[in-house]
Formats: C-alpha cells, structure tokens, sequence
C-alpha cells in the first residue's frame, strides 16, 4: 500500500494539471470501489474549481470551490495518470506488476485545458468521498489522525509524551495512525534501523534520547523518500508514471539474510511478524 512518500508523489504530479482548473465533467465506470461513491458524485464535481490539492497522511484532497473536499485514498493499487491535449501519461512498467490496464480506469476527470485525469484501480481498494471543508477536524478519518512525521508537531518530546506507558513494541505503536499520521511498514523499519532501536522494544522505553533519535530518524527517512519519489515495489507509480527509487537506498525492508549496513555491525537482516505485519531488522545493532 503506498505510504506518505508515495502519496505526496502523487499530489505533486496533480497539482500542474488539476489545480485552479475546472472540473468539466466526471465519468464514473462502476457504482463504487472500496465503498459505493457519494450520492450524485459525478454532479457535485462537475462545473467545479479545484482549488487546491493537498494530502494529510495517506489521504489526498481536493479543495473545491463549492466548500466540499474530495478525499481520495489509493488503497492498494490505485493510480492517477494524466492526459493533456492528447499527450498520455501512462503508468509505466513496475518491479512486480504490469501496466496499468484500461478497463480499470474506474472515474475519469475532464477538467479545463483538455486535461484528463484517470483513476485505475484493479483491485478497487481506494476509495473516494465528498465532505464539507469545514467539517474536516471532525472527520472520521481525518480527524483522528496524529501530527505528519516531518510537520513541526512532530519530535522527540512529542514521542515522549505520547508513548509514555504504552507497552505496545514500537515498531506496532509507529503504525498507530493517531500516533504520527502517514507512516507504514516501510519507512517504519527503515527509521528504527536507523535509530539502532529494536522493533520489539516496549514503546515505555522510548522517552528520552531515543525519543529525539527516532524522531530525527523518522523525519530523515519519510523527507529523503519524498525527494527519490517514493519506493515502487509492487503497484506504485506517480502520475506520470515514473517509479519511485528510494527502494535502492533501503537498508533493511525485504532484505532477509543481507549483511547488516550499520558500520562495524558484523550482524544481518532477520525479519519477524509483528501485528500481522514483516519486520525486517538487525538484532546485533537495534536494541
């Protein structure tokens, strides 16, 4: 599932080619994905500005002129790609899938400018809704999320504060989307390798200067991701149909068995399930 990274990829591929234009018409190909869309979905889009895209979290939105916002989520093989005056950018080839295929294309956006913005979607994990801007802090998903990983509500004597008696590992509390908004299992064992801080550790144990540590750790990661465009691994590809490259950089994710990159660590990648969920580690140097 695309993580932070992925998703801000994304938003700034469709920031030239839908912000401040207007939404002609919407073309919807199936009653729902994840959930059936909102009533009168395509109506409530069409004749509409968008006036800004943003993303909190996993979560893209749309700002339109009518004071409702579009949240978008990619689930788990969502994709947008743009097409302007004819000129296609399609999803190119990925590290484990293939193209997207046409017959997904699921809601396609006709905006000003002869830009047309596709949503595909095979396994139709994603989903989209309509709700009242101003509504947004009482969202049932928005607003229960915690601070982004690289806003600046987010360090260490925040981490502190709230893990302060959770007996949760760590690696299960940094999933916690009420914790820190946006990451997942990726950039979660990779910030932990970085931090020397074993993903079983009891999340009690983190205040002080792991707390700092991790929190500087976490940052670092999520921003260096961002600029290498995400992790393509099996699904993700941004708008316009680049892969991200920061899997090339990892230091544990999926690589069971490989010697461990910490300088002097003579230790390798072991990987454990956690909540259901890989963990790739080095329990010569996370401690």
């Amino acid at each position: 599932m695309p993580e932070l990274p992925e998703v801000e990829t994304v938003r700034r591929g469709l920031v030239p080619a839908l912000e401040g234009r207007r939404i002609l018409a919407v073309d919807v190909n199936r009653p729902n994905l994840r959930y059936p869309f909102p009533e009168r979905f395509a109506a409530r889009l069409a004749g509409r500005r968008v006036e800004a895209i943003d993303r909190r979290a996993k979560y893209l939105l749309f700002r339109l002129d009518s004071g409702e916002t579009m949240i978008g989520h990619l689930g788990m093989s969502g994709r947008f790609s743009i097409e302007v005056e004819g000129e296609v950018a399609q999803p190119g080839d990925f590290v484990h899938a293939a193209p997207a295929n046409p017959k997904h294309d699921h809601v396609v956006f006709r905006a000003e400018g002869g830009v047309v913005v596709r949503y595909n979607d095979p396994r139709r994990f994603g989903y989209m809704e309509l709700f009242p801007t101003a509504d947004e802090a009482s969202h049932k998903t928005l607003g229960a999320l915690g601070p982004e990983p690289h806003g600046n509500e987010f360090s260490g004597a925040y981490l502190g504060e709230v893990l302060a008696g959770r007996r949760t590992p760590i690696k299960t509390a940094l999933l916690d989307q009420s914790i820190v908004a946006g990451l997942g299992n990726i950039y979660v064992c990779e910030a932990l390798h970085r931090s020397g801080i074993s993903p079983r550790r009891v999340s009690a144990s983190i205040p002080g200067a792991r707390a700092e540590r991790l929190a500087r750790d976490v940052r670092d990661v999520i921003v260096e991701a961002i600029e290498a465009g995400g992790s393509s691994l099996k699904d993700f590809a941004s708008t316009d149909g680049a892969l991200g490259y920061f899997q090339h950089g990892f230091r544990v994710y999926d690589r069971l068995g490989a010697p461990c990159p910490t300088p002097g660590c003579v230790g390798e990648i072991q990987r454990l399930v956690q909540s259901g969920r890989s963990t790739w580690f080095c329990s010569s140097c996370q401690r």
